[in-house]
C-alpha cells in the first residue's frame, strides 16, 4: 500500500505531509494521512486499551490494525515497520457487537515463520489469548 517515514514531534502540525507518521509522545498519539490516499487525518491514541507503538530505532509499528469506519474510504490496514499493510475487510461494524477474539483469525502475515519482530510478537500475543482492539 504505502511506505511511511516517521517524525517524533511535540505537537502534530495543522497541515499533515503525505506519507509521514507524526508521533507525539507528550500527547500519546500518532497521526497521519490515511494510507489509502484519501487525505483524511487518522489519529491513533496510544494507550494499553487503544493502540500501542513499537519503535525499533529505525521504524514504527502500530497495533492493533487501523480501521477507518467513519471515512468514506473505509480503509483497514496495519502499520508494520513503516509499511501500511492492507488488512482484509472487518467482519463487523463498530455499531454492532464485536466478535470474540477467538472468532477472528490472525492475518496471514502475523503467523509467517521468520517474519519481523512485530509479526512474531503479534502472533505470540494472539497465541497467549490476549485481547486486542481491532477497530
Amino acid at each position: 500500500m504505502k511506505i511511511f517515514r516517521h517524525k517524533f514531534v511535540e505537537f502534530v502540525p495543522e497541515c499533515l505531509e503525505p506519507d509521514v507518521l507524526y508521533v507525539s509522545l507528550r500527547f500519546s498519539l500518532v497521526s497521519h494521512q490515511c494510507a489509502c490516499g484519501c487525505g483524511e487525518e487518522v489519529v491513533t491514541p496510544l494507550a494499553p486499551r487503544d493502540w500501542q507503538l513499537i519503535f525499533n530505532g529505525e521504524t514504527i509499528s502500530l497495533f492493533p490494525s487501523i480501521g477507518n469506519w467513519s471515512f468514506q474510504c473505509r480503509s483497514h490496514y496495519w502499520i508494520d515497520q513503516n509499511h501500511a499493510v492492507r488488512a482484509r475487510d472487518l467482519r463487523y461494524r463498530p455499531d454492532r457487537k464485536r466478535p470474540k477474539d477467538k472468532d477472528v483469525a490472525a492475518p496471514r502475515w502475523a503467523v509467517a515463520k521468520g517474519g519481523s519482530i512485530t509479526d512474531r510478537l503479534l502472533a505470540k500475543l494472539k497465541s497467549m489469548g490476549r485481547r486486542h482492539r481491532s477497530d
